[in-house]
């Protein structure tokens, strides 16, 4: 079911300063910020020859990003993200095997235009798993 790792995902408190550190100190290709108000963030991507990071920083009050910053100030990883061919598919298949989707179900948008999920950190090793169709 799950395709390559598409990004890792850190919280960030200063998506500039973050920026700087990828681009300035270790020499990353870092995209411009973009605004999600639909998922609370604004983000960029810092592009790996093998994958991407995706900084994430709070947009607006309830951001779950804000959420996580208040549980760990310095920021750190948030989630992964990984592909899959289906999403539909996918999310029936892991909710027949018990595990959780998070929000109402239904796939979302995310930043790179294509339909995103989330599922349940509890069932997946205490980590935020987000899947992408590709």
């Amino acid at each position: 079911m799950l395709g390559r790792l598409n990004h890792v995902a850190i919280a960030v408190r200063d998506i500039a300063a973050a920026s700087a550190v990828y681009r300035d100190t270790l020499g990353a290709q870092v995209s411009e910020p973009q605004r999600l108000p639909e998922h609370g963030v604004t983000v960029v991507f810092v592009v790996l020859p093998n994958t991407k990071i995706e900084l994430l920083e709070p947009l607006g009050e309830g951001s779950p990003i804000a959420k996580f910053l208040e549980k760990s100030p310095d920021g750190g990883m948030h989630h992964v993200c990984y592909e899959v061919d289906d999403i539909i598919v996918a999310r029936d298949k892991l909710k027949a095997g018990g595990a959780r989707v998070l929000g109402d179900g239904n796939p979302k948008i995310g930043a790179h235009g294509k339909p995103v999920l989330f599922l349940h950190p509890k069932d997946f090793c205490g980590t935020l798993v987000e899947l992408e169709q590709v």
